[in-house]
């Protein structure tokens, strides 16, 4: 008789258990995912990853622009407007994410792409 009470006791903590760890399941598949977010050289706003886009240090290429933000390289992020890219040179903000001087000509070629991306 003892020994009835015991096991349905530990078969009433083995069931209790598990229900709990099924309710864990359940509600940790519905939470929601966390979004990356950056913040822009330009203007210094935050926002998600996918609303920027990255400039790119490379060892090969020198500073580029990666619209897929699969590229290898260091890269800073700026607003997809032609204003923050122009911001980000006035204020220095590329140059201070890549800790190196870039030249004129660098700028000019990454104003040349903003327009094409955004003339797309």
């Amino acid at each position: 008789m003892l020994r009835d009470s015991v096991m349905k006791i530990t078969w009433m903590n083995l069931m209790t258990k598990n229900m709990t760890v099924s309710m864990r399941k359940d509600t940790k598949n519905s939470m929601n995912k966390k979004v990356p977010m950056r913040q822009c050289v330009g203007c210094g706003s935050m926002k998600c990853k996918k609303e920027m886009m990255r400039v790119l240090k490379t060892a090969d290429e020198g500073i580029i622009l990666d619209t897929t933000g699969k590229k290898n390289g260091r890269g800073a992020y700026l607003c997809k407007s032609m204003e923050c890219l122009k911001q980000a040179r006035k204020n220095r903000g590329l140059e201070r994410s890549f800790k190196m001087s870039i030249p004129n000509e660098v700028y000019d070629s990454l104003e040349k792409e903003f327009g094409n991306i955004e003339a797309e």
